[in-house]
């Protein structure tokens, strides 16, 4: 089931928006705590965001930057700002696509099922470019998503830049300072504490896909991922 991660401050708004939505077997997710809205999208790891401009103490256009920043989930703002420019800001701050108020509910699900199949599904380009598989263990590099055989989790930016550097090095060890090249970049520094908070997350996210004791961790060394799963 495609989840979907209501950001709106409307309460009516966003009723309307997820009784519709769940109607059609799409899981919703709404935030309450408008102070919590990053937080709220790693431990949901939805599909699809729908984010409102107008939102207390931050707008809209700094939850899509935080967001981006760690995931290419497709992003649609719905807003009753309909300036040419507000759509500009979107577009450049990362979105997929805008819907102005007060909008018809048919449009935001063909919009939503269009960049589903986009995405994840039946139109997505060259569906194995970016797909880096190790017996079965695969990452996409287009949706963050790893997964193992009938099983999935959505990765943050950082947790998939760890998988990406110890997926292409399987059995090897792979240095703490390679890894804290591969994750820094201008924007964001990430000290040693961050990688190691980094490695335990992905780690976690290993486990749930049924594949436990994988990484490993090479005492002064770095860190290793051994196969021990079969596919």
């Amino acid at each position: 089931m495609r989840r979907i991660y209501i950001v709106e401050d409307d309460p009516k708004i966003r009723d309307i928006l997820a009784d519709f939505l769940q109607k059609y077997d799409y899981e919703i997710a709404s935030v309450n705590d408008f102070d919590q809205i990053q937080e709220k999208f790693q431990d949901y790891q939805p599909h699809l965001v729908l984010l409102d401009i107008n939102l207390p103490r931050f707008d809209g256009f700094y939850w899509c930057r935080k967001i981006r920043a760690i995931s290419n989930c497709p992003i649609i703002f719905i807003s009753a700002r309909d300036s040419g420019m507000d759509q500009v800001m979107a577009i450049e701050n990362g979105a997929d696509d805008y819907i102005t108020k007060p909008f018809q509910l048919e449009v935001v699900l063909a919009k939503i099922k269009s960049l589903m199949r986009r995405v994840y599904g039946e139109y997505r380009a060259d569906k194995n470019a970016n797909l880096i598989d190790v017996n079965g263990l695969q990452l996409d590099a287009s949706t963050f998503i790893l997964s193992f055989q009938d099983q999935q989790c959505l990765l943050t930016k950082k947790e998939y830049l760890l998988a990406q550097a110890l997926m292409k090095q399987v059995e090897k060890i792979v240095s703490r300072e390679f890894l804290l090249e591969r994750l820094w970049d201008d924007q964001d520094f990430v000290d040693d504490n961050t990688l190691s908070v980094n490695i335990t997350r992905l780690r976690k996210k290993l486990t749930d896909l049924g594949i436990e004791g994988a990484l490993k961790t090479i005492r002064g060394a770095g860190y290793k991922l051994e196969q021990v799963w079969e596919r």
